[in-house]
């Protein structure tokens, strides 16, 4: 289809249904995303003119819903896909060159035969996550080629809701359908995506964040081998329970935080160390109480508190998936809090110590567990931590005023209110 099609078929609400299914909205507020799909179509065209074989394609952000800091030693998450996407309007081409342009940054391209080894100069940067998704593809034996896109999100970005893992499943997502028949599946997508943001792109990640986005849902997922991790969807519906996902943005300064990050899987795997382990997966309490003494010679008191918290969080991924199971909330809601409890006292990645002054995230949760005191519901710091955003499951009834307080405290759209997207990387049709 050429441009002029496109939006005449949105305009008509050809693809309303989509829409409302993928972004929660209401049919009184589907103008909004036909507007913005319209607004999409018509900056592709300003970039690079109208072209035959327009397709559109969407990929949700993510939630992190429990097992803080797990992944990366091999442990159990649930994460959930949210309402909140990236969009792109796709031409394909038969020239093997990658253009994207994504709306407020400068155009990425790739061109043909640019994949082959990772460019430690283009590290972090987008272009080498289009190189690494490229090479992941042939590395596994599909097709790539050519094509142009322009992509907009509003995915928020520094909120925990990965918006990067968004962009790197987007590209895998294109690359699916242009040039092997949709054959690829999700999960596939989500690794490659990990080996992109790994090899390319110059980021040791886990696959949590790339998974969540690619598959949609609640899902809980398994990474006691990561290269071949057990991913389960959870048939929840939040919404219909009455509860909204509220991510509130505290701001802050995220600035000098890499070495916060690091120090996480660093120190839990200093720890396997000296448990004869590469990573704490297979660790019980016992093992660290045990050899307390030894532990805390060789790593430091911190170190053995944030294993500690992975051993305990595990488990907490495990109650929490089987109480989701059964809809039993009050067990659910438990996990959350003391997950959040957990991350606070032991992970310790709350606030940085660089700058014990700023401490939004405690702020945060200390005005939320106020309000939530007499409710059914729960919080607990979101994502990274140290800086950024924390999460809370506020009865829908309760949304629009939670959002009035937290805003007047962080700044008007500090406080988003979001659903569960129970669809995973897809093409959109009509």
């Amino acid at each position: 289809m050429k441009i002029f099609e496109i939006k005449n078929k949105i305009g008509r609400g050809e693809l309303d249904s989509a829409l409302i299914s993928l972004c929660s909205v209401n049919e009184g507020k589907i103008e909004t995303e036909r507007s913005r799909y319209i607004k999409a179509a018509d900056e592709f065209v300003s970039v690079y003119g109208d072209m035959d074989g327009i397709r559109l394609f969407s990929v949700g952000g993510r939630s992190e819903i429990s097992g803080n800091h797990t992944d990366h030693n091999y442990g159990r998450v649930i994460a959930a896909s949210v309402n909140l996407d990236i969009l792109a309007v796709v031409a394909p081409t038969n020239d093997g060159k990658v253009c994207i342009k994504s709306a407020g940054f400068p155009e990425d391209i790739v061109e043909e035969g640019k994949c082959a080894e990772p460019d430690e100069s283009l590290f972090f940067t987008s272009a080498s996550i289009i190189a690494g998704m490229q090479k992941a593809f042939l590395n596994a034996g599909y097709n790539i080629g050519g094509f142009r896109a322009y992509t907009t999100s509003n995915v928020l970005k520094g909120s925990g809701i990965s918006s990067s893992a968004a962009f790197e499943v987007m590209v895998g997502n294109i690359l699916n359908h242009l040039y092997n028949d949709g054959k690829v599946s999700n999960v596939e997508i989500a690794k490659m995506a990990q080996f992109a943001e790994n090899k390319y792109f110059g980021k040791p990640c886990g696959l949590m964040d790339q998974t969540a986005c690619a598959v949609g849902g609640f899902i809980t997922i398994d990474f006691a081998d990561p290269t071949s991790p057990i991913i389960e969807s959870l048939d929840f519906d939040l919404t219909k329970e009455g509860y909204s996902l509220c991510i509130v943005n505290t701001g802050g300064n995220h600035a000098d935080l890499n070495e916060d990050y690091a120090s996480v899987p660093s120190e839990m795997k200093s720890v396997a160390k000296v448990l004869g382990r590469e990573v704490l997966r297979g660790t019980t309490n016992y093992d660290l109480v045990s050899s307390a003494t030894r532990i805390r010679e060789k790593c430091g008191d911190r170190a053995l508190l944030r294993a500690f918290h992975f051993v305990n969080e595990n488990e907490r991924v495990d109650a929490q998936v089987k109480a989701l199971k059964s809809g039993d909330l009050d067990a659910f809601f438990a996990g959350v809090t003391s997950s959040g409890n957990s991350s606070f006292k032991f992970l310790q990645n709350v606030y940085t110590t660089k700058n014990v002054s700023e401490q939004g995230l405690s702020l945060a949760l200390c005005i939320t567990e106020n309000y939530i005191a007499d409710k059914k519901s729960a919080c607990r710091v979101h994502g990274g931590g140290f800086a950024g955003t924390i999460q809370a499951f506020i009865p829908s009834e309760f949304t629009e005023e939670y959002k009035t307080l937290m805003d007047s405290v962080f700044g008007e759209g500090a406080c988003h209110i979001l659903s569960v997207r129970r669809a995973g990387a897809i093409e959109l049709t009509f």
